[in-house]
């Protein structure tokens, strides 16, 4: 059980009792779904940025597509809904209810999903004008955000060394902007790459935003928050981000322009649909990972978790691509690294004090 503190007045949700089956996710249980998330996570956040960006290096330009393919692929989440009910119904019977969302958390869903399919396009814009070793390092600096909302948004500590992980990760961001000359793709202007530049960093701040009001709309939640009712709020808030791009791309003529984009795509017409649904799949498995991380730690141990494996997308994106690794982008994944270590030894710090004063406690007791 874990108390949750809401507006003068404490109360108790037991976060992982499910209404699936008395027991629900167990302690035990609880550990190998976090693992599981975190696989998923892992491999969305590094195949996610270089599917997209392999659709952009052959012939692709569609930037909603891109948007639109990153949540496109929420149908698949009424899978494992479906698994779920079944669980719920041979532990209570016909009585077992379908949807557990209720609708606060429906709006609330809703409009973190709207605010998702803006950041989807922030996002491909970027990756659509920056190489993707330089986009993933821009992208590192969304740790920064996301310790800065989860300060405001859901109380978590800060430290020093929270403090000098930001200024860290802003002046490894600062570098590659000061440096773009050396870093732009050919035939692209420099305003052209300042635009993708910004927009990717946008991206990182609002995603960072995204992440700590995810844990906020859990612990304002009027009922018990299971990995069920997570499915389901991952569903909801795809569906509006989907909704969103899919605008874009109707105002946009995109999906018209589909067909012709495959047959002069460089790689072939097969290969071009082959990516398409590759970033869906990529894409869809990030989220879903990011919201059961969120579900089973927090949002700040999500955010640590893709600010981790960035330099990882980052050196895949340098083979895969041939992309050139100037000494200023080794300058900048210092800088960020250092400022991930940073802020991963004020986390070691601060857990080993909490441990030391939790046990000072027990033995006054």
């Amino acid at each position: 059980m874990r108390e949750i503190e809401g507006d003068g007045e404490s109360e108790s949700l037991i976060a992982v009792e499910s209404t699936e089956s008395p027991r629900g996710e167990s302690e035990t249980q609880k550990p190998l779904l976090l693992a599981l998330n975190c696989a998923m996570l892992s491999l969305g956040t590094c195949g996610g940025p270089l599917l997209m960006r392999l659709y952009y290096l052959y012939g692709g330009s569609g930037v909603w597509l891109s948007s639109w393919l990153e949540t496109g692929g929420w149908p698949a989440i009424f899978l494992a809904l479906a698994v779920a009910y079944l669980r719920r119904r041979s532990a209570e019977g016909p009585s077992a209810r379908i949807v557990l969302m209720d609708p606060f958390l429906f709006a609330a869903s809703a409009v973190v999903g709207v605010l998702t399919g803006v950041d989807d396009y922030l996002y491909a814009y970027g990756v659509a004008r920056l190489p993707a070793s330089t986009s993933a390092l821009l992208i590192a600096t969304q740790l920064a955000f996301t310790a800065g909302f989860a300060f405001l948004l859901v109380r978590q500590q800060f430290t020093s060394y929270s403090i000098n992980s930001v200024y860290l990760l802003t002046v490894a961001a600062g570098v590659l902007a000061l440096n773009a000359s050396s870093d732009r793709p050919a035939g692209e202007s420099d305003q052209e790459y300042y635009a993708g530049f910004f927009m990717t960093l946008g991206a990182a701040a609002l995603y960072g935003f995204v992440l700590p009001l995810v844990e906020l709309m859990y612990k304002k939640a009027k009922q018990a928050v299971t990995y069920s009712l997570v499915l389901e709020i991952q569903l909801v808030m795809c569906f509006f981000a989907t909704a969103f791009c899919t605008v874009g791309m109707l105002v946009n003529k995109d999906f018209q322009a589909i067909p012709t984009e495959a047959k002069n795509y460089e790689l072939g017409e097969a290969l071009y649909y082959v990516v398409l649904v590759g970033n869906a799949i990529a894409w869809q498995l990030f989220f879903l990972g990011v919201i059961g991380v969120i579900f089973c730690a927090s949002s700040l141990f999500s955010g640590i978790m893709i600010a981790v494996l960035l330099p990882v997308t980052e050196i895949l994106a340098i083979i895969c691509f041939r992309e050139t690794f100037q000494a200023v982008k080794g300058v900048s994944l210092a800088l960020s690294l250092w400022g991930l270590a940073s802020y991963f030894y004020g986390e070691f710090k601060l857990a080993k004090k909490e441990k030391e004063r939790a046990a000072a406690a027990a033995e006054a007791d």
